[in-house]
């Protein structure tokens, strides 16, 4: 129970890594908030969670939903110790077929809602915090047709390092955590030969379990690393090595 007495917020806890999360962490003893856009979603996952788990409808690209979602959170819970971003969209596209809406997309969910989703978590948050950034090893790999998408990854692992300067003084605690390719939903919509060829180049001939990077992302919220920060836990089965 590493978790007990804390409360965390999970972005995108409604389905893949960030619900594993999610269900890791209230089985650790956490009180769980999860956030997403679709109700229906939300309540399966909070049915498949557990007591400890509750569910906050919004959009996190839209400002105003933002701030209804932190203000339904203070009006729940005196106080975020941890927050984990997971919200996230991946897309394909080459340079020829990036539209500026496909960048805006791509952008506005993985880096400008992450970027104003700390904002103001951080008003919210005291000393022993511990804040979760869910990249992708796409942040250290060239990777044709999905380039935006590698590149808000780059820059999620970009902001941990100048947070973790900013906010250490405060006792707030910010790592990124690189998941390889993983079997979620995220997934679904490829071929299984393009499957089989991802898992042919990872060491471990597999994708990962997203119960594998949950168990990973509660290291880090965890008093397990309390003197890593600024850190990239790369989950990976030796993909990038």
């Amino acid at each position: 129970m590493k978790l007990e007495g804390k409360t965390a917020l999970v972005t995108g806890g409604n389905s893949g890594i960030g619900l594993a999360i999610a269900r890791r962490f209230a089985q650790a003893g956490a009180r769980v908030f999860i956030a997403g856009r679709d109700q229906a979603r939300l309540d399966a996952a909070v049915a498949s969670i557990g007591e400890r788990a509750e569910a906050i409808r919004a959009d996190v690209t839209d400002s105003a939903e933002l701030d209804a979602l932190f203000e339904q959170l203070r009006a729940r819970c005196a106080t975020l110790d941890i927050l984990v971003t997971s919200s996230g969209v991946s897309e394909p596209a080459t340079l020829e077929q990036t539209t500026e809406a496909h960048f805006d997309k791509i952008f506005d969910l993985n880096v400008r809602a992450m970027v104003f989703t700390v904002q103001r978590a951080v008003r919210q948050m005291g000393s022993g915090g511990a804040i979760v950034l869910v990249g992708s090893v796409a942040s250290s790999m060239g990777n044709p047709g999905y380039a935006a998408y590698s590149a808000t990854k780059a820059a999620v692992r970009s902001y941990t390092r100048s947070w973790t300067g900013e906010l250490a003084g405060r006792g707030i605690r910010v790592n990124t955590l690189s998941p390889g390719p993983t079997n979620t939903p995220m997934f679904d919509q490829v071929s299984d030969a393009y499957r089989q060829a991802i898992e042919a180049r990872i060491p471990f001939k597999r994708m990962a379990q997203a119960d594998e990077i949950a168990d990973a992302a509660l290291f880090l919220a965890s008093p397990d690393s309390r003197y890593v920060g600024g850190a990239d836990l790369v989950v990976d089965g030796g993909l990038l090595a």
